[in-house]
């Protein structure tokens, strides 16, 4: 299979459709959640995110102390370290008075390199909160692309920055692309690329390295 990601992009589109990713009510919510799906199961995350009620909000976790903060994202894990990385995070989101519009004035570049000198903040995460919280064109890479890459037999090295420039290089810089395709790539791994692959039905396995061996392995198992 030659590796076109427009090729994967219309395989995975024609099983899963716009999937309307990310699920927040509020670009500062998918901050929260860029951040707090660090290291655990998105269903954690929304139990966290579910403890603030109708009060998630900068300026509410701007005036919550550390320790308090830490109690409501409890079901997040490490949340002692999260407490202070959303602390970190709402203080830079400060600087623009909260208005995502005012972020948005300032090129993709100066912005991911403020986010990255956030405390708490990685490549991952700095990305994805560009792309789903301001909707800039930039490619998030995560453990699941990186799976993808490797049994689809990618020509390129397994590294956030090789795998983030081979998209970038390929695809028009267009959110809505990235955005979607993201998510389908999160969603097809969840269903069936998995750490142990389930293939059958999977719209990506032709091409795949050894799909029918992998199924062999997963019957015999």
């Amino acid at each position: 299979m030659a590796h076109d990601l427009h090729i994967i992009y219309n395989k995975l589109f024609s099983r899963y459709g716009d999937l309307h990713w990310w699920p927040a009510s509020s670009p500062y919510e998918v901050i929260v959640g860029a951040v707090l799906t660090q290291n655990t199961a998105w269903g954690n995350v929304e139990k966290a995110i579910a403890n603030f009620g109708d009060s998630l909000s900068p300026e509410f976790i701007e005036n919550l102390d550390v320790d308090s903060l830490a109690e409501f994202i409890r079901p997040s894990g490490f949340f002692n370290q999260k407490a202070v990385y959303l602390k970190e995070i709402t203080r830079w989101f400060e600087k623009y008075g909260y208005s995502v519009e005012k972020v948005k004035r300032h090129p993709l570049e100066k912005i991911r390199k403020e986010l990255l000198a956030v405390k708490g903040v990685g490549k991952e995460t700095a990305d994805s909160i560009l792309l789903y919280a301001f909707d800039y064109p930039t490619f998030v890479v995560d453990a699941y692309t990186k799976r993808l890459f490797e049994r689809l037999s990618v020509d390129v090295k397994l590294d956030y920055d090789s795998i983030k420039s081979y998209f970038e290089s390929c695809l028009e810089p267009n959110v809505k692309l990235y955005n979607n395709l993201h998510a389908m790539i999160v969603i097809n791994a969840k269903e069936h690329c998995r750490k142990k692959p389930f293939c059958s039905g999977c719209p990506l396995a032709e091409g795949c390295v050894q799909p029918e061996s992998r199924l062999k392995l997963i019957r015999l198992s």
